[in-house]
């Protein structure tokens, strides 16, 4: 597939398959369609038609019922047509490679595949291989970037900026493409972000970025506007990363104590699925504070912006939204 060159006004691009490499104004052109697509999903009729007669294929192969269901809403509601590939009962897991599968789905002409794979690197290299746009629902350790998008947009609507306001992530940053992610696109748009917990789980090399990085809930929540809570991936670890959940939840768990380090006005978020009682206390997950059901909501909004962009840049949509 051809690649057309960004758009120095927005976003113009066949493919997003992570935030890294995308300029501050394709990222606000992002979060403006994804916010004009909210009122949208709380009318009574939610069905557009942007994407009538194109097709979408979710092929998942690692297990999310949040973002492949996401993602076939968005498609849905932009008039696609969706279909969700189970790739646990396919060919793929009868010795078919990546590259195999992505031929045979190339030979069906869809206009996107949302791809979500367990290797860092996967979605890009699957997108060499198509004639259609390809989106990134989530790659290993890499990146995750529909969440980070639905994660600003949660937060613009609510700080009324991004720029200028301090962001704590805490958690598993380590193992958290969903980190990465959002640490590429709250910098790119102009936010502090601190980096909280047990050294094992947040490298010293983020330090070489210029991030903040501590140990101490006390000390990372200080002043902080939002509180981005993470989900310890403990599918991912290989050996001990920390000494017992319960010790975790002691030390760098959100509860309504150290949220009372961060500013009276901050809020809670967090990727889910959550772990309460391990990452976050069920009180501040379903508190005031809390904007997690709202990122839910947020999420369809913005994967309708990146499938209708994507599938418009890639000089098969017709005119550019």
């Amino acid at each position: 597939m051809t690649k057309s060159a960004p758009n120095p006004y927005g976003f113009n691009r066949p493919h997003l398959l992570g935030i890294e490499g995308l300029s501050k104004l394709e990222l606000l052109d992002l979060l403006d369609r994804a916010e004009a697509n909210i009122e949208l999903g709380r009318q009574p009729k939610k069905k557009g038609d942007l994407l009538r007669g194109r097709t979408q294929i979710n092929l998942f192969f690692e297990a999310s019922t949040r973002t492949q269901s996401s993602f076939e809403l968005a498609g849905k509601r932009l008039g696609a047509d969706v279909m969700n590939m189970q790739v646990g009962s396919s060919s793929v897991k009868k010795g078919e490679t990546l590259i195999d599968t992505a031929v045979t789905l190339n030979a069906m002409n869809p206009d996107v595949i949302v791809v979500r794979h367990n290797a860092s690197g996967a979605v890009a290299l699957l997108a060499q291989k198509v004639d259609c746009s390809v989106v990134n629902a989530g790659d290993g350790s890499h990146e995750h970037p529909t969440q980070a998008l639905l994660d600003a947009l949660t937060i613009r609507r609510h700080k009324g900026r991004i720029e200028g306001l301090t962001v704590a992530i805490c958690g598993d940053v380590a193992h958290s493409r969903v980190a990465r992610s959002n640490i590429l696109l709250l910098t790119a748009l102009g936010a502090r972000v601190r980096l909280i917990g047990p050294s094992t789980l947040v490298p010293g090399a983020f330090r070489d970025m210029g991030l903040e990085v501590t140990t101490s809930m006390k000390e990372g929540l200080q002043d902080a506007d939002i509180v981005m809570m993470l989900r310890l991936q403990r599918e991912r670890m290989q050996g001990s990363f920390v000494p017992s959940v319960r010790e975790y939840f002691r030390y760098w768990g959100l509860d309504e104590k150290k949220l009372s380090y961060a500013k009276p006005d901050a809020f809670v978020m967090h990727p889910g699925p959550m772990n309460r009682g391990v990452e976050i206390d069920p009180a501040v997950a379903d508190g005031p504070q809390s904007l997690i059901r709202e990122q839910v909501e947020m999420g369809v909004a913005v994967r309708m912006a990146v499938l209708g962009a994507v599938v418009h840049s890639s000089g098969n949509g017709g005119e550019a939204l």
